[in-house]
């Protein structure tokens, strides 16, 4: 049995410059982060050539072609596993319509517990590379290519999409105590909102040559970020974060509505200096920059959402168990 742990992220800056439509043709660049929630992923041997997938359904079927879900049967045809093996996903979240790029997680998390599973040891940039591969091109899904990095390298990291198609991974390097004091200012809260991502992010998509003012300007602010980032002048990452998030609402209309909206400026009332929508909006987590000692004003007048306690998280997807028959 092999046993996978791969984390979720969230995306600080940048968000929309990371689709390939865009950073082909003028480059993106964006600033996120692992975190300490994680998608689980097992595999192991089964005693007779049938495919058992278990999530929040159980598939049991003689081939993968007879597979529903997409993303492990897709893992399974790059890897070449056909049949013989049991799969199970585990989140500590709910993972659809978080925001916390869970859908990328899965494949990261697939890829490597397959490669595993065979008996092969492959690279972060392989598995990220592999899974956007089958979720933008084999899939077709209107998504970004962050995600995918973000879950096979880990840590907080500056991401480059150049017009070569080349993804250059930087780590952001801070103190420890920055670090700590960086991820204290943070809170994270669920909406109450899941949303299914593709719509939106098909009419961001479609906008992008509407929005290359925007696009450009939340590049430039990736880059400001990472300037803050590695002078530990948080509070001015904060303000940022604010004005990012009223240029990220211009990209599509159903990036944020009159709910979120709400949720946000009481946030803000009560002291939260910035944050945002995680992901594609619409729904799912919202990520606030509040000084620490103001945070529990902000919990009280956010009292009707549930908080999700984290922690930056320094690891990729990695093995957390491996035993294998010889």
């Amino acid at each position: 049995m092999i046993i996978v742990q791969t984390p979720l992220r969230i995306s600080f800056f940048g968000g929309g410059t990371d689709f390939p439509s865009y950073f082909m043709e003028e480059g993106g660049c964006v600033l996120s982060s692992a975190i300490d929630k994680f998608i689980f992923l097992t595999i192991k041997e089964r005693f007779d050539a049938k495919l058992r997938v278990g999530y929040t359904r159980t598939e049991m079927v003689d081939d993968i072609d007879q597979l529903h879900h997409e993303l492990i049967r897709e893992a399974l045809r790059v890897t070449g596993i056909r049949n013989g093996v049991e799969i199970t996903t585990m989140g500590d979240i709910p993972s659809e319509g978080s925001g916390l790029g869970s859908s990328s997680t899965v494949t990261v998390g697939a890829l490597h517990a397959m490669y595993a599973y065979l008996g092969e040891i492959v690279s972060a940039e392989r598995l990220a590379r592999e899974a956007c591969t089958i979720e933008i091109v084999t899939l077709k899904k209107p998504i970004g290519v962050q995600d995918q990095y973000i879950a096979a390298y880990g840590g907080l990291r500056f991401m480059e999409f150049m017009t070569n198609g080349e993804v250059r991974v930087e780590k952001i390097n801070i103190s420890t105590e920055a670090r700590r004091a960086l991820n204290d200012n943070f809170l994270l809260f669920f909406t109450g909102v899941s949303r299914r991502a593709d719509s939106i992010l098909t009419e961001q998509k479609s906008n992008i040559k509407d929005r290359l003012t925007e696009l450009r300007e939340i590049k430039h602010m990736a880059h400001q970020a990472r300037d803050y980032l590695e002078a530990e002048n948080f509070d001015a990452l904060g303000e940022l974060m604010h004005q990012s998030w009223e240029l990220k609402k211009r990209l599509a209309g159903t990036i944020s509505n009159g709910q979120i909206n709400e949720m946000y400026e009481a946030a803000r009332r009560a002291g939260a200096i910035g944050g945002k929508i995680a992901g594609a909006g619409g729904g799912g987590f919202l990520l606030l920059y509040v000084p620490y000692e103001r945070q529990n004003k902000v919990r009280a007048a956010l009292s009707g959402l549930q908080e999700l306690p984290f922690r930056l998280e320094s690891d990729g997807t990695k093995i957390i168990f491996n035993y294998r028959r010889s």
